[in-house]
């Protein structure tokens, strides 16, 4: 009876150590049986992604994202939403990867993985020029009567929290709610990628916009993926690929560094 069970015992174990074998690699399999590759993005997080004036998602992440679908040779469909929505879709399936300045932390590493980082960044701060003076005062932001804006669920809201808790926050779902409430003065500065707010304030220069000059954080940005190991190693070869061919530094000059593509925004 004992030796039964203990061959029962070991079917078990041996029937979950086979499943978990056939489905390694379930991510990356299926996007190639599926022969499309689903990438989460906001589109609104220039020059890192934002939508053009034909409706089109491009952008640093967006380029990335098209040139690991032409490596895998599938097809790619950005999946546009809501900041705060990115994690929920990757954990539930309904995206393979999200590319959209995604900061690698340590909680969301808990959830999934990252590949990276393709760029680092830092948190900035954008606001209007006559705002500048009272930056400068004791305590900065740290002061109920100001307002602070951020994306909803980002390391962004985190560093607000954290490092200025007496500002009033507020969590909005993209930047571009961010920055129209800080153009009717409904709040008084937008806390963001570094990036953004630097590319915003030169957008917006003739309406009084203005960058701080020096980043508060460093923010390495990754690729989120399941855990999949296969998906992981085959990423962080295309990366290594992408870097030493110098394509990846060309990504950078086009979109950090040359200004031809903002004609293309609405």
């Amino acid at each position: 009876m004992k030796k039964v069970l203990i061959v029962a015992i070991l079917g078990i174990v041996m029937i979950g150590w086979l499943t978990s074998i056939a489905s390694a690699g379930s991510t990356f399999n299926n996007i190639l049986k599926r022969g499309e590759l689903v990438v989460g993005i906001t589109g609104t997080q220039p020059p890192l992604n934002v939508t053009d004036k034909d409706g089109n998602i491009i952008g640093f992440d967006a380029d990335l994202a098209r040139a690991i679908s032409a490596r895998m040779d599938v097809k790619l469909r950005l999946s546009k939403m809501a900041f705060a929505e990115l994690m929920p879709a990757l954990v539930s399936g309904k995206v393979d990867m999200i590319i959209s300045g995604m900061t690698m932390t340590l909680e969301r590493n808990k959830k999934v993985a990252f590949v990276g980082p393709y760029y680092n960044s830092g948190k900035g701060i954008l606001t209007k020029t006559e705002n500048i003076a009272s930056l400068k005062d004791p305590g900065g932001l740290n002061k109920p009567e100001f307002r602070v804006a951020t994306l909803k669920d980002s390391t962004s809201q985190i560093f607000v929290q954290k490092d200025t808790p007496k500002a009033t926050l507020v969590a909005t779902q993209s930047y571009d709610e961010a920055i129209d409430m800080l153009l009717g003065d409904k709040i008084d500065a937008v806390i963001a990628d570094y990036t953004f707010c630097a590319f915003t304030a030169f957008r917006f220069r003739e309406k009084g916009l203005i960058a701080g000059q020096n980043k508060l954080t460093y923010e390495p940005l990754g690729i989120a993926v399941p855990e999949d190991t296969l998906l992981i190693n085959w990423l962080q070869n295309f990366m290594t690929m992408l870097e030493g061919s110098g394509q990846l530094k060309s990504l950078n000059t086009l979109w950090f560094q040359e200004g031809s593509w903002i004609k293309a925004l609405p």
